[in-house]
């Protein structure tokens, strides 16, 4: 029988700093939080593209690698990055009309977040 197939439906990081974690997606990449646990987790809408969700280390039953990158599509990436501040970018690339086509930044505990130029329609 051939398995089911899977459906993403969200991400999780675990941090030291859950406060400053939760406090920088919320407040800079101004992410919508739908559940949390003070001191425990903190969980944000996906907005049709599955959760994510900030856990304090230390907490989990079960170990996971610290290597995470995390995607977020967006629109406008040249306003995206001016909104959250380019020295906040740490690398970036440009499509072949020298537009931003991607940007990395850390977020407070060095996590990659990829933010990518939504492909036009």
């Amino acid at each position: 029988m051939p398995p089911t197939r899977l459906k993403f439906v969200g991400t999780e990081l675990y941090f030291d700093d859950l406060p400053g974690a939760r406090q920088f997606y919320r407040d800079v990449l101004k992410l919508d939080i739908s559940d949390e646990q003070a001191g425990r987790y903190a969980k944000f809408a996906g907005h049709g593209a599955g959760f994510f969700c900030l856990e304090a280390k230390g907490l989990e039953s079960y170990r996971s690698a610290d290597k995470a990158v995390l995607f977020f599509e967006t629109e406008d990436l040249s306003a995206t990055v001016s909104a959250i501040g380019n020295d906040r970018i740490v690398h970036s690339a440009v499509d072949n009309q020298g537009r931003p086509h991607w940007a990395v930044m850390h977020d407070p505990e060095g996590h990659n977040i990829v933010l990518i130029q939504a492909a036009a329609e």
